[in-house]
């Protein structure tokens, strides 16, 4: 018997959870401006994550999924990307879309029950958030197509969590780009938590990452929690695609520190030390560290940092809470150009029960 194919798995950490440098620093490090607005976003995405939960518990937000503990592996994705790439994301990037160019009073928007949040004013040719798990590895695989036919050097990434690499549409799209060398990079945001399923049961692979072989393509896993790890194997992984040479995937491994959303309780099924030893390797901590060393940061900074970011998030608050709700007939008006006779007369039976009620959120 002989061996006719092996494959190794990468682990990229720059960073360890004490902020100390495990290896070369990406060229990008160079640029201290740079530095400073990854902390920057990785400090507004927190305080809004924040902030919407308290939007939520007062009444003001429907539903919410946190991404509580995803900074670093949101903001590393975003950072990477051209703005001419396309991105269809999961559910909780915020990091990343913000990066983009998506406002917070979207973000609001879509959780308030306003799918007018999904119409982002930054990036027009981004996907809108994608509910149906995994289905938006297909969209951005269809892309990456649409691009390889059209000879347009861009590229598409979607965002998948660890339970969706169960899906069949996760294989699919993987199957698809790695057949035809699509110009498209699958991340794993693996938070090691499927809603109450742990990762232990939802595979037996010993990582995600080389889920990418049997498709054909690349995979590597990253430090989800050290920001230069994401951004430097995103990066690589769009040149690549760029270069004509196809898609790839990486496992960005990192802890979902919060519930899955606000309808969800995690202490009912999350032992409380696994928690605990998460927070001790969570992203903002370690970069913090870090930018201190380097005496890029400092108490002064950081404070100016954080209330900088507070009144912008205010501001944006203020923006969601004065946008008037949408009629209630206005669900009919974007399925069809002409819609049938039966949905006309589904519109005119809501405008009838429509309470006409008027204000913001």
């Amino acid at each position: 018997m002989k061996t006719i194919a092996s494959y190794d798995v990468k682990y990229v950490q720059i960073l360890d959870p004490d902020g100390n440098v495990n290896g070369p620093l990406p060229a990008f490090a160079n640029d201290q401006d740079e530095l400073m607005r990854l902390y920057r976003m990785m400090v507004l995405t927190r305080q809004f994550d924040t902030k919407a939960i308290n939007l939520q518990r007062t009444g003001k937000l429907g539903t919410y999924a946190s991404c509580l503990g995803h900074e670093a592996a949101h903001v590393g994705i975003g950072s990477a990307m051209e703005a001419e790439d396309v991105f269809a994301p999961m559910y909780r990037e915020y990091g990343a879309q913000l990066w983009r160019g998506v406002k917070m009073s979207e973000v609001l928007q879509y959780w308030g029950g306003d799918e007018r949040g999904n119409d982002f004013s930054g990036p027009r040719h981004d996907f809108p958030w994608c509910v149906p798990i995994a289905t938006q590895c297909l969209h951005a695989a269809g892309a990456a197509m649409a691009f390889k036919l059209r000879r347009e050097p861009r590229c598409a990434v979607a965002v998948i969590g660890d339970g969706g690499t169960s899906e069949g549409a996760f294989y699919e799209a993987m199957n698809l780009a790695g057949a035809q060398k699509l110009p498209v990079v699958f991340v794993v945001v693996n938070n090691k938590w499927a809603i109450s399923v742990p990762i232990e049961l939802q595979t037996a692979a010993r990582t995600l990452a080389q889920k990418a072989f049997a498709a054909g393509i690349p995979g590597i896993q990253v430090d989800g929690n050290d920001v230069f790890a994401v951004r430097e194997a995103l990066g690589q992984a769009l040149s690549r695609a760029r270069r004509g040479e196809g898609a790839s995937l990486v496992e960005a491994v990192t802890y979902r520190l919060s519930d899955h959303t606000t309808a969800d309780d995690a202490s009912r099924y999350r032992p409380p030390e696994e928690v605990e030893q998460a927070w001790k390797l969570e992203p903002l901590k370690r970069y913090r560290k870090f930018l201190e060393n380097e005496g890029l940061l400092d108490e002064s900074a950081e404070k100016a940092i954080s209330e900088q970011c507070t009144r912008e998030i205010e501001s944006e608050v203020a923006v969601y809470l004065d946008t008037p709700m949408p009629t209630v007939d206005s669900m009919f008006d974007y399925m069809y150009e002409t819609p049938p006779h039966s949905l006309v007369e589904q519109r005119e039976y809501a405008k009838r029960y429509d309470r006409g009620e008027s204000g913001g959120h």
